[in-house]
């Protein structure tokens, strides 16, 4: 066994040590949660962690159809977190401990102001004169 084979060799046992400890971990946080954003994150995460099993598995046998098995599940695994996370924002369900942000509510004028404002022009002036015209 030469030194580039034995350096790949102790990477490639780091690696799936690294990999499977962070997938005990991500499996952890989907089961305990607290909230539902949490939980799509971390089935996110454990989509990355499986590609990065495959892309080891690829470098360890020399079979580049795991590279392209890697590649599509990223895309399927994208387009389901997206699903999740439209479906948490019709449901209405995101995290409950972030206020949500408060705006002004600017009012409307009074009525009475309203009102006012059309007493006060003079009789018969302008577009505000109803009836029959003048002769």
């Amino acid at each position: 066994m030469t030194a580039a084979q034995m350096i790949l060799s102790s990477a490639l046992w780091l690696a799936l040590v690294v990999l499977g400890l962070s997938f005990l971990l991500t499996v952890w946080r989907v089961i305990k949660g607290p909230t539902l954003p949490d939980r799509v994150v971390a089935l996110d995460m454990l989509v990355g962690i499986v590609i990065g099993f495959i892309a080891l598995i690829a470098i360890r046998t020399g079979f580049t159809l795991y590279i392209d098995i890697a590649i599509s599940l990223g895309l399927v695994g994208f387009l389901a977190t997206v699903a999740f996370a439209r479906f948490i924002l019709a449901q209405g369900r995101g995290d409950e401990t972030v206020e949500e942000e408060v705006r002004p509510v600017v009012p409307a004028p009074p009525l009475a102001q309203k009102r006012k404002r059309a007493s006060s022009r003079k009789p018969g002036a302008g577009p505000a004169v109803s009836g029959k015209a003048k002769k």
